[in-house]
């Protein structure tokens, strides 16, 4: 009982402390209401997925058999937004390529040309480091139908770079691995030539696996990466660590596994339900001289919310450098300038 307490009761304070949440399919309808109901601010638009009133599109090419490029194909199909025969896979791995069309009925091609015939729409989920003059070409001979949109999903590809496939109409996007269950959430922006009717396409596509933010600047998706896009691995190393604890404690892993998942979804549930600020919600399980007060002191003497923000900016970093901009922002750096905003020189010098 004692140990049960530990986990269950300490894990609320510990996700509440880093930062404010505002934020699985079947694990439970009341998260999936709460988080269509939630509320984002950056000036962005955001919506909730809405059910399919038919096939999105006649076809769908994606370009990559990965683990996003799953994560957004399955939901689709799971939910009926697009049938298995209307998608065309490409991957340089037959391999791959043969694993999704076993575990999904997707139509797969031998060459990038070929799955890009027609198509009405291009997912793009593959490797930044592929993204090569030679791929490109690639794209430039292929014969899409009129009007066909890319989306792209790779980390720190801007749209000035996917403008080198030869496509007009572009979105750019960061999804992450939670749409693999219909809880992704994806933030996305495109080039300025999209019609309304068109945005709404790519919004609905997005939609299919998860919750969608939309924003004008696209440098928001880079520090979005650093939020949501890698945020589930912060999360999931948080688990990990915790559920470690509980078996050294003595519980068998499979209860320490429950113990931790479930606080982590209800605290989640709490928070966005409440919508009361996260300090506001760690208070009250914070009792004067108890077993939470002597967790949260351990976990300010080791710095836990400094290491969570170094991690996110260096997160963030990352994402910059991989697009060939300038990585230098952030505290202790020569200069940040938030989007829209004029710059500010009060970081410390190193």
């Amino acid at each position: 009982e004692t140990r049960d307490k530990m986990i269950s009761s300490c894990v609320p304070t510990m996700l509440l402390r880093s930062s404010s949440c505002r934020s699985g399919s079947s694990i439970t309808h009341r998260l999936w209401r709460a988080a269509a109901t939630s509320s984002f601010s950056t000036s962005s638009e955001e919506s909730q997925a809405a059910p399919p009133s038919g096939p999105l599109l006649d076809k769908i090419s994606v370009i990559g058999a990965g683990m996003m490029a799953t994560a957004m194909v399955q939901p689709m199909i799971k939910s009926q937004a697009q049938p298995a025969s209307q998608f065309c896979v490409y991957d340089v791995s037959d391999t791959a390529m043969e694993k999704m069309q076993s575990n999904y009925g997707v139509q797969t091609s031998q060459t990038i040309a070929e799955c890009l015939d027609q198509t009405n729409l291009v997912i793009l989920a593959v490797k930044p480091q592929n993204l090569t003059p030679a791929f490109f070409e690639q794209f430039q001979a292929s014969t899409p139908a009129d009007k066909a949109m890319l989306l792209s999903v790779i980390a720190g590809t801007p749209l000035s770079k996917l403008q080198q496939s030869g496509f007009a109409r572009i979105v750019r996007s960061m999804p992450n691995t939670p749409a693999t269950i219909g809880q992704g959430m994806t933030v996305w922006s495109c080039t300025s030539n999209l019609t309304t009717d068109e945005r709404a396409l790519a919004r609905q596509v997005l939609n299919s696996f998860g919750k969608t933010m939309y924003v004008d600047d696209e440098a928001f998706i880079d520090m979005s990466t650093s939020i949501s896009g890698s945020g589930p691995a912060y999360i999931f190393m948080l688990c990990e660590a915790m559920i470690d604890a509980g078996v050294h404690m003595g519980f068998p892993r499979d209860q320490a596994t429950t113990l931790v998942y479930h606080t982590m979804l209800g605290s989640t549930l709490y928070a966005m339900e409440t919508k009361e600020h996260p300090a506001i919600l760690r208070n009250r399980v914070t009792s004067p001289s108890g077993t939470t007060a002597s967790a949260l002191y351990e976990l300010e003497n080791g710095k836990f919310r400094t290491v969570i923000k170094d991690a996110m900016w260096a997160c963030y970093r990352r994402s910059l450098e991989m697009g060939n901009n300038d990585p230098n922002v952030g505290p202790y750096r020569n200069h940040y300038q938030p989007p829209g905003n004029d710059p500010h020189n009060s970081n410390k010098p190193n």
